[in-house]
């Protein structure tokens, strides 16, 4: 019985080694095409066959996970066209499976190369600390590393700058608004005066009607009440209103009363004659 478990334990050792010897051959044939895609792609991309170069490119990648080289040479390619989006995922795919550090400082590095061009200064000194990290001795990287921190640091300069300026420009664009508005608030109220002055001006030139039809009445009656001077035209005159006498008529019926009245005094005055008494004397 020990026997027969003891054999059952080394077949299934033996089964799983050369299973794991199997699949370590098959890895190793798989990365050495994936090199071999990646030579070719090399080789073209140098005789400037970029269609050809991007193709055995990607041939490499899906051949092996484990050959850095090929997204790493690949996102190269599309750097130098200034591809920059296609570049960055292949250099981020090469950083994550990378084994070695010189690899992932490499692909970093490149990163960081990717948001210098994108002037994202920010990212740009995350990946080339990173890059560091893998390879503290790298002067280009630490040269790289100083440059997008001075950029960094007067981009933020230059957003708040311009955050500045913005809010001096927006507090100017107040007040001109406000002073437009309070221009038209007086230019209305300017108009109501000006409203109210033309209805005043409307009832003065009423009053004004009114006083020069006053005044024409008035002349027109003292020029009725005139009496006619010597010497006017008696045409000119105006003529008496009915059952009124004129001076002439008024003259003639004074005069007239005064012969009346004298006839009268005289007959008063030949009755007392008349009638008086006359004394006589005696004889004796």
């Amino acid at each position: 019985m020990k026997k027969t478990l003891f054999i059952l334990l080394t077949f299934f050792v033996g089964t799983s080694l050369f299973a794991q010897e199997e699949d370590l051959k098959a890895k190793e044939k798989s990365l050495k095409t994936s090199k071999n895609y990646t030579w070719e792609a090399n080789k073209k991309l140098s005789e400037d066959d970029f269609i050809s170069a991007e193709a055995d490119y990607r041939i490499a990648i899906s051949e092996s996970a484990e050959n850095a080289a090929a997204p790493f040479n690949l996102g190269n390619a599309y750097y130098n066209k200034e591809t920059y989006s296609e570049a960055f995922d292949r250099f981020k795919e090469a950083g994550e499976t990378a084994s070695s550090k010189g690899d992932k400082h490499n692909a970093y590095h490149n990163m960081g190369n990717v948001f210098m061009k994108r002037k994202d200064y920010a990212q740009a000194v995350e990946a080339y600390k990173e890059a560091l990290r893998n390879d503290p001795t790298d002067e280009e990287t630490r040269y790289n590393l100083a440059l997008a921190k001075e950029l960094l640091k007067k981009d933020e300069e230059n957003k708040d700058q311009n955050q500045d300026d913005q809010d001096k420009k927006d507090e100017e664009d107040k007040k001109d608004e406000d002073k437009k508005d309070e221009g038209d608030n007086k230019d209305d109220q300017n108009q109501d005066k000006k409203d109210e002055g033309d209805k005043g001006d409307e009832g003065d030139e009423g009053d004004e009607k009114k006083d020069e039809n006053k005044e024409g009445d008035g002349d027109e009656k003292k020029e009725q009440n005139k009496k006619p001077e010597q010497g006017d035209n008696p045409q000119d005159q105006p003529k008496p209103r009915p059952n009124q006498l004129s001076k002439q008529q008024v003259e003639n019926l004074l005069r007239a009363m005064q012969n009346a009245e004298k006839k009268v005094k005289e007959k008063i005055d030949a009755k007392k004659v008349q009638g008086a008494k006359v004394k006589t004397e005696k004889d004796w």
